[in-house]
């Protein structure tokens, strides 16, 4: 019998070839970067930007979400068609050849600081959700998976995301000791620097104590953010030596708006939910009401069902194409791409987020997982 929680559509349909439209972000974006070699017209390479923050955020508002779930008699027979892997794995060589094509333009096209700007954004979006990617190819237990997740992290030099997000984010989520969850009434600028640093920290303290419980130094390697670390080198390494230390430059930057494209995902999806604890002290056990889920349907389909993350966390091990939509999760307003933008706004997204998040705990400020800093003027708002 179905659970209550878990509204089951009898009209579910597989979109199998739909999730050809994953794959295809780095496809388009690169394509972008062709036209202005081609053209030499650098607006040509705001595609990137363009459909991010406009032509997204509309196609969610015009498509609307898709609430249907697959039955758990299709879920085996999904979880073993190999053509849902390969549209994972065909991200990664296809995000591996824009970011080359990025580098040699930096170093050997004429462009203006918009044109470089432009350049940057570009790339920095084929990195920054190949880093959606490789968590989504993290999660597996598969050696070829887990490698490649690695390799999709390397452009943006964020690697120790595969150690702290499979074993430190999960294990804290929706608490205040989680770097990556946002509390009520923290800015994006105020989360990112506690989100980096933190998860840094956490990643590199994860794997010391794995390794010492092995009888190795944290300096192995064995070590996971050595080697994804090792391989942004190797990357970077042969870029530079192939086309000079003016691309070191331009591979830096992109991977710094990579990596903040990442946490700005981060800030949304746990913003300012909390776990409550049990009769002894402990946190309880992650449900979908600890995420903020979106059943939006084109960026559930570029994204692997990123947004689906209510029962992700819920179910980790669970693969993207077999994600559900819980009644229980609370949704957000828009997909990912609109709620991005307006993270990077803070008035805006308290307006936004801050009755959303009240309206799921009743009312009860007490229930939400608040930022000290701003204890006090949510104290006069909500209390």
């Amino acid at each position: 019998m179905n659970s209550p929680s878990i509204p089951l559509d009898e009209a579910w349909q597989d979109k199998r070839w739909l999730w050809l439209l994953s794959p295809s972000i780095p496809l388009t974006f690169t394509s972008s970067l062709l036209a202005f070699v081609y053209t030499g017209q650098w607006w040509c390479m705001l595609l990137a930007p363009l459909i991010i923050h406009v032509l997204l955020p509309v196609l969610d508002r015009v498509l609307g979400e898709d609430f249907s779930n697959p039955p758990e008699s299709a879920v085996a027979q999904l979880d073993a068609d190999v053509f849902y892997r390969a549209m994972v794995w065909a991200y990664v060589p296809l995000q591996m050849i824009g970011t080359v094509l990025g580098a040699w333009i930096a170093v050997s096209q004429p462009l203006t600081w918009l044109g470089y700007a432009a350049l940057v954004f570009t790339v920095g979006a084929i990195n920054g959700i190949g880093i959606g990617t490789a968590h989504e190819l993290g999660h597996k237990k598969e050696t070829l998976d887990r490698w490649l997740s690695k390799i999709a992290l390397a452009p943006s030099a964020y690697g120790h995301f595969f150690v702290e997000h499979n074993r430190g984010h999960h294990k804290r989520v929706a608490t205040p000791e989680d770097p990556a969850s946002a509390r009520m009434g923290e800015s994006f600028w105020a989360f990112l620097p506690r989100s980096v640093w933190g998860s840094l920290q956490s990643a590199w303290a994860l794997e010391q104590e794995r390794l010492n419980k092995q009888g190795h130094s944290v300096w192995h390697l064995q070590n996971h953010n050595l080697q994804a670390w090792g391989l942004t080198l190797l990357l970077f390494g042969a870029l530079v030596a192939w086309l000079g230390w003016m691309a070191l430059p331009f591979l830096l930057v992109q991977a710094v708006y990579a990596s903040s494209m990442l946490e700005v995902v981060n800030y949304v999806e746990h913003y300012g939910l909390l776990r409550q604890r049990d009769a002894s002290g402990r946190y309880v056990r992650c449900e979908p009401e600890h995420s903020w889920n979106s059943n939006h349907l084109v960026g559930n389909l570029l994204l692997y069902q990123l947004q689906r993350h209510s029962d992700h966390h819920a179910h980790p091990s669970r693969r993207y194409q077999a994600l559900r939509h819980f009644a229980a999760a609370p949704q957000l307003p828009a997909g990912y791409a609109s709620m991005i933008t307006v993270g990077y706004l803070p008035p805006l997204w308290f307006a936004w987020m801050d009755p959303r998040v009240m309206a799921h705990y009743g009312g009860n400020l007490q229930r939400v997982n608040l930022q000290a800093s701003a204890r006090r003027r949510l104290m006069q708002r909500w209390g």
